[in-house]
């Protein structure tokens, strides 16, 4: 795992810890966390290529920004609240593992049909092809499995949407 990859974690946590606090946070700061991990996501697809280069450094800037301003909240909380906060970014960034991850992390779907949308799902338990095989069907989308528990969605982006909505009440089985 990378070392920003665990900043993200840290900042995703740190998030997630202030706003339980009641802290009024920026819709912004949440949509960059978001994009920051497609951004890291890409990048590791092909960490050698001049454009994911340069999309892992436009994320290094945007990590700091939003790092910045969850630490301005953090502040308002104590120096020692403040200091764990900045110690967990400092150990991170040298490298350490701070929380673990797990290794079914999103992963870019490759082989899509151009022009369709597409969807990955992993169910905590292995499910029978036939059980959402019909939900398919009917809404006109192509479904393949990975295996017992990851299922990949193609079709039109509406039907995708509606396909994920019929499919969801087998995500807790």
């Amino acid at each position: 795992m990378l070392p920003i990859e665990q900043t993200w974690l840290i900042l995703v946590d740190l998030l997630t810890d202030l706003k339980k606090k009641g802290v009024a946070i920026s819709n912004s700061v949440n949509k960059d966390i978001s994009l920051l991990k497609t951004s890291i996501n890409f990048y590791k697809k092909d960490m050698s290529h001049t454009d994911m280069i340069k999309e892992f450094d436009r994320a290094n800037i945007v990590v700091t920004e939003v790092q910045d301003v969850l630490l301005e909240y953090a502040e308002e909380y104590g120096e020692d609240y403040y200091k764990e906060w900045v110690d967990k970014l400092r150990r991170a960034n040298l490298g350490e593992e701070i929380y673990k991850q797990a290794e079914t992390a999103s992963k870019f779907i490759g082989g899509a049909p151009p022009g369709f949308s597409s969807a990955k799902i992993h169910l905590k338990k292995p499910i029978a092809e036939d059980r959402v095989q019909e939900i398919a069907e009917y809404l006109n989308i192509i479904l393949e499995f990975e295996d017992d528990s990851t299922l990949v969605l193609y079709g039109d982006s509406k039907n995708i949407k509606k396909g994920l909505k019929e499919i969801a009440p087998f995500f807790n089985e």
